[in-house]
């Protein structure tokens, strides 16, 4: 079998604290994929961090479907691997992915995830997403989504919305094809629900997940999204 290239792109912005954790992580992972950030204007030291640690970066207007397109824009690798700054992933996740994706009848897909935070409240949490997630074949950005390049080119890319652009483009990603749900877990920071109270941000989640459902504009839940933090 011909060996699959993997490119794992990174939406930036202002996220200096969280590359300080995990740069070398990341820096350890380019002998297995590309590695490219897209910052959307960091004013911190975001880019400066990346600067000296030797990594590709580049530029995009701010929004992170934006971002994660032109990251792929960039990249000229066989499978897209997206993923988050605040999230770990490992080398032995990525060789999972270049083996799922030799079955060309996948087009995609993404892992189970795990909180960083102790204690069972996140446990259940992360239980939930993981089933929720295995049952519908939707996912989010926090599960490090995949894609085959030319299914990616298919699809332009991630839809220009201002949120929920991951869940729209796992939804329309199952027209295309097989879907893997990888029992893998990949590490996300919990930092969200410690920050805003693991009940509020739970409801606040499941309230703007529901709206979407319902038909509301991603604009419009942006704002509630914004507006709630």
């Amino acid at each position: 079998m011909n060996a699959l290239s993997v490119a794992v792109i990174v939406p930036v912005l202002n996220e200096e604290s969280a590359l300080k954790q995990h740069i070398i992580q990341f820096k350890s992972l380019e002998k297995y994929a590309d590695i490219i950030f897209c910052d959307a204007g960091s004013d911190d030291n975001t880019c400066a961090l990346l600067k000296n640690h030797g990594m590709h970066y580049c530029h995009s207007l701010r929004g992170r479907a934006l971002q994660m397109n032109a990251g792929a824009d960039a990249c000229k690798s066989d499978i897209f691997v997206f993923i988050h700054a605040d999230t770990v992933i490992s080398s032995s996740d990525i060789e999972l992915v270049k083996i799922v994706m030799q079955d060309k009848s996948v087009v995609g897909g993404r892992f189970d995830v795990r909180l960083s935070g102790k204690g069972f409240s996140f446990r259940m949490i992360e239980f939930m997403i993981n089933l929720r997630s295995r049952i519908t074949r939707v996912s989010t950005g926090d599960q490090c989504q995949f894609v085959r390049r030319s299914v990616f080119e298919k699809m332009g890319g991630f839809p220009d919305q201002a949120l929920m652009e991951d869940v729209e483009f796992s939804k329309r990603l199952k027209k295309y094809g097989k879907v893997a749900c990888l029992k893998n877990k990949v590490v996300t920071s919990s930092r969200r629900w410690e920050k805003h109270g693991i009940v509020k941000t739970t409801l606040l989640m499941w309230k703007l997940r529901f709206l979407y459902w319902l038909g509301a504009s991603p604009e419009k839940l942006a704002e509630m999204y914004k507006n709630a933090r």
